[in-house]
């Protein structure tokens, strides 16, 4: 018992300077969102690429490493407490299906114009699953899935760094679009939160519209969010039948454990059982680890790496975006 203990002490020794920094920078990236309206995601992210060298060596290393793996799995998991049967009743079952088409339809158009363009399946899915369900978090829960290169951590880095500055962008373009196409408040909620990538630029676009455009907007952008589960159990299933039909012993799990917690607390979520109370402060909980995961996530960026990514990735994420937006706006026209 007391060396189990002396061995939790050394492991928290050693995790705490990187994890204290992670926390600063995401303190750090929500004052500067509070006080100047920069988004904190971004702000976290593009914060911690500036420090980028304490990943390198030292003893902050280990804790980026905790931070950017850990933390993370802590702040999607947890992210379950937001979702519940609930939601499905309120959306009503034609926007469901909507919501529900445009998410797989994004994911399977990524997947082509990924074989016509000879980038990597795996690339593709993790870009297109990030655009069509919650950004950098879905970034994160699928990459924990798919197999393992040596461009597996770029890959994951550039697609959070791209999802994250094209939702700040459609936060700024879309409550315009939604003005210019004339649409109600609650047409407005289904375009906001059926095509941003990120919750909080969802939130952020939706109540800049009014109250009742946010309040659809985030009830939509919770269902994508819902879809994360269900889809990642589609991509381990596929995957590991593949690594068995190709002899590699392999394979992710069925289920990461982070996304069965997900599926628990959006279960007790759906049974009432979570006080309003409690689910404020998990809600907060997860939005604070998430933020801090994605600073150290780009503690770990390499600006010279990302370079290398190439004209073809970007492209592939913008028509991602513009897809998912182009399906939702023609489902809004041919639903009116």
């Amino acid at each position: 018992m007391k060396a189990k203990l002396r061995s939790l002490e050394a492991t928290t020794k050693n995790i705490f300077p990187g994890f204290a920094i992670s926390a600063i920078v995401a303190i750090t990236a929500q004052f500067l969102s509070d006080h100047y309206g920069a988004p904190a995601m971004l702000m976290a992210l593009l914060l911690g690429i500036a420090l980028h060298f304490l990943s390198e060596e030292g003893r902050a290393v280990d804790g980026i490493a905790f931070s950017s793996k850990t933390i993370l799995r802590l702040g999607v998991a947890l992210m379950g407490a937001r979702v519940s049967i609930g939601l499905l009743v309120d959306l009503g079952p034609t926007l469901i299906l909507l919501v529900m088409f445009g998410v797989i339809f994004t994911i399977i158009f990524g997947l082509i114009i990924a074989k016509f363009t000879n980038i990597s399946w795996s690339f593709a899915f993790l870009t297109a699953g990030s655009v069509a369900i919650c950004g950098a978090s879905a970034a994160m829960a699928i990459a924990a899935i798919l197999p393992k290169d040596n461009q597996s951590e770029r890959n994951l880095i550039f697609t959070v760094l791209g999802v994250t500055i094209l939702s700040t962008i459609a936060m700024i373009a879309y409550p315009i679009l939604s003005d210019w196409f004339k649409f109600d408040t609650y047409q407005s909620g289904v375009f906001i939160g059926g095509t941003i990538h990120d919750v909080a630029q969802v939130v952020g676009a939706g109540f800049s519209i009014s109250n009742e455009t946010g309040e659809v907007a985030t009830l939509v952008k919770l269902f994508r969010v819902a879809m994360l589960a269900p889809i990642v159990l589609v991509a381990a299933l596929y995957i590991r039948s593949q690594n068995q039909n190709s002899g590699k012993k392999s394979s992710p799990p069925i289920m990461p454990s982070f996304v069965v917690a997900f599926l628990i607390l959006a279960g007790i979520n759906s049974m009432g059982v979570i006080p309003a109370e409690v689910s404020v402060w998990i809600n907060q909980i997860s939005r604070w680890a998430l933020l801090a995961s994605i600073a150290a996530v780009g503690m770990k960026t390499s600006v010279k790496r990302m370079l290398n990514v190439g004209g073809k990735a970007i492209g592939l994420l913008v028509a991602e975006t513009l897809f998912i937006g182009g399906f939702i706006l023609f489902g809004l026209y041919s639903l009116t």
